[in-house]
């Protein structure tokens, strides 16, 4: 069977210019070029599925990666070379695993770098495609939230030890409070399109939750939160599943850096446990759903048994509510800034997903004591 790399959802913006006949000679890749396509629905890099004539011969993922987005690709492809060697190496030693399907495999060129730039200044590179079952966006049952959680912990369980020097920063400040709230005031006094008035019930949302938000996240760095080597975009389609409904490997390595694993837990719970879609057109239908909340954190705890400081469990339950926030955030300033970083299918498209995000972090906030209470009785010592 052919196997290797993500089923990663991309779209392909400028899919004609592409030389995949040229391109695919320039990595180490087995086998004779077939076809391409454009591949997924994501909204950073172009993603393409090349095929091999041969059977025998793996498939492969070429990206065309988003330089306008990622500043430095060399740095970013040091990290994800570092992070899946250490990660193959870790899920070698786990009996029955098999780490050419649960680990990405970066195919380097043939001359061994980790990415090929073109003629043009383009940078692309290229991973093993591995065969998986399609999963959504969302988890459909609760089975499929304990597999996401225990994937993510087990993903962050075997990256605890990377070895120095950390990782680079491919994003800085991505997911930090101060610098989202600042990037909100500037659009927010700028206004280049007048777009305040349609957005003044979000932005009166906004401005009643800031300043508790800062207070909260500067007291858990206050109280010795550890910085970790974290994912930082762990939504539920950044995990392929096989064919048995197992998840398999954690895709996506773009922003995985030092981070706090409220990021993680909390992404992962504000865009897998959310009743409604992220761009869902009644943002009332938007609220957690509890019972798949429960069976992450089921997952992420047992993944990370005895990994995590008190200081991370207690605050698990308000991750869900800091990340909702900030990326409702990001939803809002992106409306207001022009739309120029979320790709749009239609106008007041970032409004609308704001709006979703904030309606989903009101049921959240409903639900405090709720999430708590299921985060503490999940972290007590298990019982022999």
């Amino acid at each position: 069977m052919k196997n290797a790399m993500p089923g990663k959802k991309i779209s392909c913006r400028r899919s004609a210019d592409a030389d995949f006949a040229g391109l695919f000679p320039r990595f180490a890749m087995a086998g004779t070029l077939a076809s391409a396509q454009a591949y997924g629905s994501g909204h950073i890099h172009e993603t393409f599925l090349l095929k091999t004539s041969e059977r025998e011969c793996p498939d492969c993922i070429l990206q065309r990666v988003n330089q306008r987005i990622f500043k430095d690709i060399p740095r970013l492809m040091e990290n994800i070379v570092r992070v899946t060697e250490h990660l193959r190496c870790k899920v070698a030693a786990i009996p029955g695993s098999d780490p050419g399907r649960e680990v990405l495999t970066v195919v380097p060129t043939r001359s061994g770098a980790s990415f090929h730039r073109d003629g043009e200044g383009e940078y692309w590179r290229c991973f093993r495609f591995i065969d998986h079952r399609e999963s959504g966006e969302r988890p459909a049952i609760p089975a499929q939230a304990l597999e996401a959680g225990r994937l993510f912990g087990r993903f962050l369980n075997l990256l605890a030890d990377l070895p120095a020097p950390p990782l680079h920063e491919t994003i800085p400040l991505f997911h930090d409070l101060d610098r989202r709230l600042a990037d909100f005031h500037a659009a927010l006094d700028a206004d280049p399109l007048r777009r305040k008035g349609g957005a003044a019930v979000e932005i009166a949302f906004t401005v009643e939750r800031e300043g508790g938000m800062k207070q909260a996240m500067a007291r858990a760095l206050a109280g010795g939160l550890p910085l970790r080597v974290t994912h930082n975009d762990t939504k539920f389609n950044n995990i392929l599943f096989d064919k048995r409904g197992r998840a398999l490997c954690v895709i996506d390595l773009d922003t995985v850096m030092p981070g706090y694993v409220l990021y993680d837990f909390g992404d992962a719970i504000r865009s897998g446990c959310n009743r409604a879609r992220e761009d869902e057109p009644a943002p009332a239908a938007a609220g957690l759903d509890v019972g798949l909340f429960e069976n992450y954190a089921r997952g992420f705890l047992e993944a990370l048994r005895g990994g995590l400081s008190g200081e991370e469990i207690s605050l698990l339950a308000f991750s869900a509510r800091l990340m909702t926030f900030i990326i409702g955030l990001r939803f809002l300033s992106d409306h207001l800034a022009g739309d120029r970083y979320f790709r749009i299918d239609r106008p007041g498209h970032n409004l609308r997903r704001a709006r979703v995000q904030f309606r989903l972090l009101r049921d959240m906030e409903r639900r405090a004591v709720e999430m708590e209470d299921i985060v503490r009785a999940l972290a007590q010592p298990r019982r022999e």
